[in-house]
């Protein structure tokens, strides 16, 4: 696993968000970039990241998650509910799609208990 600490002028996600071969709206490129900085071996749930970039709705980030273009790079799988269950990804809560991110989050390191939540010391607070 990769120390905590993560370098946002080197990070790989945000510069490719920063040059944009896509296009993002800027809400997405924030949604996004904040996202950057949840660590490898760690998850943020909607509500931290929503926090951390001033938003109120939740829902908001996760339609901007659910449009990464730059997955796994930008690492929306590191995003779960805040009662640590995993949430969506790639649009949808069930099948091949959460196989997959329960396969990239113990890659890194993530455990997921049976009851198919994230171990709270997993957890990831924007300081």
């Amino acid at each position: 696993m990769k120390s905590s600490a993560i370098n946002m002028t080197t990070n790989p996600g945000v510069a490719l968000i920063k040059g944009q071969s896509l296009k993002l709206t800027p809400f997405q490129a924030k949604v996004l970039v904040a996202l950057c900085q949840v660590p490898e071996g760690k998850v943020t749930t909607y509500k931290y990241l929503s926090d951390s970039i001033h938003c109120k709705s939740s829902q908001a980030v996760g339609q901007a998650l659910k449009r990464n273009p730059y997955a796994p790079i930008v690492p929306c799988h590191r995003v779960i509910q805040s009662d640590l269950s995993l949430g969506g990804f790639g649009g949808t809560r069930v099948g091949s799609k959460i196989d997959k991110k329960i396969e990239l989050l113990e890659s890194e390191g993530v455990r997921i208990g049976q009851d198919g939540k994230v171990d709270s010391k997993f957890i990831y607070k924007f300081s």
